[in-house]
């Protein structure tokens, strides 16, 4: 039997001038993203760092998923829709880094 590899989704938020989208983002994040099969958790919010190495992004998303199938069928998932709609609305600019865990 293969063995199979949880994935971590990480998103990185830099909001649009003169906006704070964060209590919204989370918000969103944890109300629409818990409920997809395959979703094992979800943690987000604003850096609580000291280095202040943050590049400008304000926000961080990280989706902890069962397996890569999991992240591949949350990508169109409509309960994913709003939340990358909204991010996408209220942002300059994102990245998004996927990895094995």
């Amino acid at each position: 039997m293969a063995e199979t590899t949880e994935v971590l989704h990480v998103v990185l938020a830099e909001w649009n001038e003169g906006v704070d989208a964060a209590a919204e983002a989370t918000r969103l994040s944890d109300e629409k993203l818990t409920t997809i099969d395959g979703v094992l958790s979800v943690s987000s919010g604003p850096s609580i760092g000291t280095e202040h190495l943050e590049a400008g992004f304000d926000w961080m998303l990280v989706v902890r998923f069962r397996d890569r199938a999991s992240l591949e069928a949350y990508l169109p998932h409509p309960a994913h829709l709003p939340v990358a709609g909204y991010l996408g609305d209220s942002s300059a600019r994102i990245v998004v880094f996927d990895i094995d865990a």
